[in-house]
């Protein structure tokens, strides 16, 4: 008889690559010109930031499903802010990707994360080079120019927003640690939504407006409620799926489904877009730039701690570190005492000993929606 647990666990993990694949391919429809036709992909994750920022607000303040942080002006502004900004950015350049190379393309390029953020941890102090990483870095910058190379339908334009878009991420990834590390401050999935989502949603304002606003006077715009509920919804139920497959399984199992969830993701997207052509080329520089990636965790496992920013274990400290704290404070009170005008609670400052993470090609982002990339705590400063 199958063991109930594990048939949760591959219960979970197809969830999460269900859902992971399907943002990615119904923003693809949606933006897609071809298709659906709403080529405005920052008014896209302005509904996505919009709508997780009113679900998060309602699961702090009326329903009180976890407890807020007890968040002073010094560190939204000091912290939150240029967070939100690289995030919005990241979401902005990586959706405005899909309007002009492929779906399959897009993941191939992904796979130049991990090179991003540790460039990016370099250069800003926070992780040293060695040349065993740098190796496997250049393995996959290599297979990476090859799948570009082979690329039929190759655009400068779609190429640099998608990997402009993964530079933003690596930078909001460090500046995570260098900033809220620093502050000690910890943010489970809901409190990141809460803070990051909103402020997101104001930073896209400003490009909106001159970009995609005086496009939307004329154009002849089909907004579908449905289409766009469904869409948000998805992104925002794909961000929390992550937490819950690695509070189940653990990173390393994480990592593998992502891998699984790439190559399935390849395939999908020659078949429901068929302009989405790959060679053979491709594929061959994919799998090079692949083995450079499975080496690097590889690395890191055999360390036997991340050596930069390791996102898939910083979100699994922190999912455990988040089930531990609703154990102990199940039930939210607020407390007045600390003259924070009600919003300090209880456990806020309970945990310092765990962490957080991203979708990533390492989770993606995903580049679809999704917040489950977020904070680092003190400790992970010390390993």
């Amino acid at each position: 008889m199958i063991n109930k647990s594990i048939l949760y666990t591959y219960l979970y993990l197809l969830i999460y690559i269900l859902l992971s694949s399907g943002v990615i391919l119904y923003n693809k429809w949606v933006l897609s010109p071809k298709y659906f036709n709403f080529p405005f992909p920052i008014t896209l994750t302005m509904i996505h930031m919009g709508f997780s920022g009113a679900v998060a607000f309602f699961l702090i303040r009326v329903f009180k499903v976890v407890s807020p942080v007890k968040m002073t002006f010094e560190i939204y502004a000091t912290c939150v802010v240029p967070i939100s900004a690289f995030f919005a950015s990241s979401l902005w350049f990586g959706n405005t990707a899909f309007l002009h190379i492929s779906v399959a393309f897009i993941q191939m390029l992904k796979a130049l994360m991990p090179v991003a953020t540790l460039s990016v941890a370099v250069l800003a102090g926070t992780d040293k080079l060695r040349w065993d990483v740098f190796l496997n870095m250049m393995l996959v910058s290599a297979g990476v120019v090859i799948s570009s190379y082979g690329e039929i339908h190759f655009n400068v334009i779609g190429t640099t927003y998608q990997v402009t878009g993964i530079f933003a991420e690596a930078l909001r990834l460090v500046l995570t640690q260098v900033l809220l590390q620093k502050k000690g401050l910890t943010l489970n999935p809901i409190t990141s939504l809460y803070y990051i989502a909103p402020c997101s949603f104001a930073f896209l304002f400003v490009p909106w407006y001159f970009l995609e606003q005086p496009g939307m006077e004329v154009a002849q715009i089909q907004f579908n409620f449905w289409i766009f509920f469904s869409n948000a919804f998805c992104a925002l139920a794909l961000n929390f799926s992550i937490f819950l497959v690695i509070g189940r399984t653990g990173a390393v199992t994480f990592r593998v489904a992502g891998v699984l969830k790439d190559w399935i993701l390849i395939g999908l997207s020659t078949i429901i877009f068929p302009e989405s052509t790959i060679s053979g080329l491709n594929i061959t520089g994919y799998a090079i730039a692949l083995c450079g990636v499975v080496m690097y965790n590889y690395i890191k496992v055999k360390d036997g701690r991340p050596s930069q920013l390791s996102l898939e274990d910083i979100q699994e400290r922190n999912t455990k570190e988040w089930k531990l704290e609703k154990k102990l404070y199940d039930v939210y009170t607020p407390d007045n005492s600390n003259g924070d005008n009600g919003i300090t609670g209880r456990g806020v400052n309970f945990v310092s000993d765990l962490n957080i993470d991203e979708e990533a090609p390492l989770i993606s982002s995903l580049r679809v929606s999704h917040l489950g990339r977020t904070q680092i705590s003190s400790r992970d400063a010390s390993l």
